[in-house]
């Protein structure tokens, strides 16, 4: 059995799908994977519908999203990231922890992927901060990239930052504070493996192959813990010392961000077609029997 499976984008949270690779866990349940780069995060989907690669892994709001028209293809599997990982930090004066009181300061947010801003301004809008007058206020900065953010906060044009490890690290390690988590909101679906339609009846026994192989790899995680998670999967963070990653990665560990099973969490698909939806992101909130699957039970 093969498959051709593509990375999203190089990032720490997604440590355990370089696990999968790193130990052989494919291999062990008789698949052969070619794993594939990619230079954008998303810049496989269209290879993904179109069938030249037979899956990838990110985002189910990329599914929920191609529900959002007609022809939808897409469905996802094997949930590996079932919270949120970006994180709030403000500088060393901060002390604030409450939304509320974020919101009223001149915010950092992520513009390399749209999904964390989606979701954590449904956290804002479900505490009482009204987003749009953050907008318009001027107080809402969202054209900088993670390390640009880091700049501006250092420099005091910002008074705090949204990001994700091993951002987040190199922050407190230069004395700022967390001041807010945003897998603290609870289940939120947020890495799966990704495939089309065609390609989950075509390759259905590949693809059961790849659950169980993803759910021996969170077994073994939950096993031996994110210091093992640091050394078996550093060589594919070569710009991240050992130490770093470690302590991004225990950080992720406690904060529950990696499921125990691959079955999609239905309230946590659910918590994220919320905040795509009450943002604007999609029109239309497609269910989670049009856009899950799970190879891990009889056909």
């Amino acid at each position: 059995m093969k498959l051709r499976v593509a990375e999203n984008f190089r990032a720490v949270f997604y440590a355990p799908f370089y696990a999968i690779r790193a130990l052989g866990f494919a291999e062990r349940e008789g698949l052969a994977v070619e794993w594939l780069p990619s230079d954008a995060p998303g810049g496989t989907i269209g290879e993904v519908k179109r069938g030249g690669i037979d899956a990838q892994w990110g985002g189910p709001m990329r599914v929920l999203k191609d529900h959002d028209s007609p022809g939808a293809t897409l469905v996802c599997f094997g949930e590996v990231v079932g919270r949120d990982p970006f994180y709030l930090i403000g500088r060393r004066s901060q002390t604030a922890l409450r939304l509320q009181d974020i919101g009223a300061m001149r915010l950092g947010v992520v513009s390399e992927v749209p999904t964390p801003w989606y979701c954590l301004r449904s956290d804002f809008e479900d505490a009482g901060v009204d987003t749009a007058a953050m907008r318009n206020a001027g107080r809402l900065v969202d054209k900088l990239t993670m390390p640009q953010q880091l700049e501006a906060l250092a420099a005091g044009r910002l008074d705090a930052v949204q990001l994700f490890e091993p951002h987040a690290s190199r922050a407190l390690a230069d004395g700022n504070a967390m001041l807010y988590a945003a897998s603290s909101r609870g289940p939120t679906c947020y890495t799966t493996f990704i495939t089309s339609r065609n390609g989950a009846s075509k390759r259905r026994d590949e693809f059961a192959a790849l659950t169980r192989a993803t759910q021996a790899m969170l077994d073994w995680l939950a096993k031996e813990g994110p210091a093992e998670l640091a050394r078996v999967t550093g060589s594919f963070f070569p710009g991240v010392p050992q130490e770093l990653l470690r302590s991004a990665l225990e950080r992720y560990h406690r904060a529950g961000l990696w499921s125990h099973t691959t079955t999609l969490s239905k309230a946590g698909f659910e918590r994220l077609a919320y905040s795509l939806h009450d943002g604007g992101f999609i029109a239309h909130r497609a269910t989670y029997a049009e856009c899950v699957r799970d190879f891990g039970r009889p056909a």
